[in-house]
């Protein structure tokens, strides 16, 4: 939601009995990715299916099959189909190009998978510009069997870079929480997933509102709101381990918690005199520090790029609006954006040069909107009528978002030029408050 954690639509006063699942239980749901709308001319692509050298009829993995899905649901690829391969080339000696010309096929991807022992396999790859009958790119890499679905994303990564100059996020991970069931039913999950939404883990479970997930800088934790013993809290919970602890539990809101970029600090909002104003706290040493004491709400916050600044949202000159700070006590905080009455819940860019927020219009429709820090120009992406939460890829070429559909609460992503667009939905129940992991560390 894009009000405060703890003082959401779904219940300021929630009673949480939180029921930890850890990284090991999966989640009963996984995501539906659907694009909406993507460039207007996607880059043919083929994707030959790998071939296999081992014991046994069949490869342990399909990477062509995981690759395909990951460059056609960006919106930037178009992947031939392989019924309609003409022939299915694994090394490059057996690759023609005057063939792939003929299905008008920009870039050729082939590649084999080779069985090394017990759970063991290497995996070579090969990508070819079609039209000038060129090597792009090779590799080889040793993997273990359960490393195979990673490594088609890291392979999908290379060539979507290669193709666009983008770095690919297809071995990145979002978080969210979804809702199920209706009245004593119903339940709530903190969920992290891989970018396709494949391998979705339960982090936690509860029968009230679980808020606010965000990650740390290395990609190793996750902070989230909870309620447990009547008194809203903010909780660390590492992913490896499941285990988890509370940094904060003060008397009244402890809400919109947002790790410092190097992680050793929380930036957070409580309302430790009744009124909501941003704090930070140290992990290591608990030292707590007011930075903003002003008899408006202050909250939403997120660091700049040198930790030495928050951005956030204040209604202090009578509508909510994006404000900046040092974050010191005392600084005079500036503000932002005067484009529109309402406009919350900023989120720099990985590149710190913008923000992604949520603009209301004249309609009164909430969409997700970027805000060049230098320039001042606000520009919105999407048409929904209720579009929440937004969050950047570590790329920067794309923001995740809570929208609806129908009556059903999705996720949404959008690129940063607006041109590709995808809905993505649970198989059950709603999904919300998404959050994009950083890059997945070496």
């Amino acid at each position: 939601m894009h009000c405060i954690s703890a003082g959401s639509s779904w219940g300021m006063r929630a009673f949480v009995c939180l029921m930890l699942a850890g990284v090991a239980a999966s989640a009963h749901a996984q995501l539906r990715i659907r694009i909406t709308s993507g460039v207007e001319r996607p880059v043919p692509i083929a994707i030959v299916p790998f071939g296999w050298q081992g014991s046994g009829g069949a490869a342990p993995f399909d990477l062509a099959a995981v690759i395909t899905a990951d460059l056609g649901n960006s919106g930037r690829f178009a992947p031939l189909p392989t019924s309609d391969m003409v022939s299915r080339p694994t090394e490059p000696s057996q690759v023609n190009f005057q063939n792939w010309r003929l299905l008008e096929t920009d870039v050729l991807l082939i590649g084999r998978i080779v069985e090394d022992g017990v759970d063991r396999y290497t995996i070579v790859f090969q990508l070819f510009d079609v039209l000038r009958g060129e090597q792009l790119l090779a590799f080889r890499v040793a993997r273990a069997g359960a490393e195979l679905r990673e490594t088609a994303h890291q392979i999908a990564n290379m060539v979507f870079e290669k193709v666009t100059g983008i770095p690919g996020v297809f071995d990145t991970r979002i978080a969210y929480v979804t809702e199920t069931g209706e009245g004593d039913a119903r339940e709530y999950r903190l969920i992290v997933a891989d970018a396709d939404g494949e391998n979705a883990r339960i982090i936690a479970e509860s029968p009230q509102p679980l808020m606010s997930p965000a990650w740390s800088p290395d990609g190793r934790r996750v902070a989230y709101v909870s309620f447990e013993g009547n008194q809203s809290a903010i909780y660390l919970q590492t992913l490896r381990t499941g285990n988890r602890e509370v940094v904060s539990r003060r008397a009244g809101v402890n809400g919109a918690p947002v790790f410092s970029p190097d992680g050793r600090q929380l930036a957070l909002t409580l309302s430790l005199d009744g009124n909501l104003d941003l704090y930070t706290l140290d992990l290591a040493t608990q030292v707590l520090r007011r930075i903003t004491e002003n008899p408006a709400i202050d909250t939403e916050p997120v660091w700049s790029l040198d930790g030495r600044s928050l951005f956030f949202m204040s209604d202090r000159a009578g509508g909510p609006q994006i404000y900046r700070t040092e974050a010191v006590p005392g600084s005079r905080a500036e503000r932002l954006t005067f484009e529109g009455r309402y406009n919350t819940r900023p989120r720099l860019s990985p590149d710190g040069r913008q923000l992604a927020l949520i603009h209301r219009d004249a309609s009164n429709n909430d969409r997700i909107a970027t805000f060049d820090i230098d320039t001042g120009l606000l520009q919105v992406l999407t048409d929904g009528r209720l579009d929440e939460s937004p969050s950047y890829a570590p790329n920067g070429a794309v923001i995740i978002y809570a929208t609806r559909a129908g009556r059903q609460g999705v996720l949404a992503s959008v690129s940063t030029d607006g041109r590709v667009r995808q809905q993505i939905a649970a198989a059950a129940g709603e999904v919300r408050e998404p959050v994009w992991s950083p890059f997945s560390l070496p």
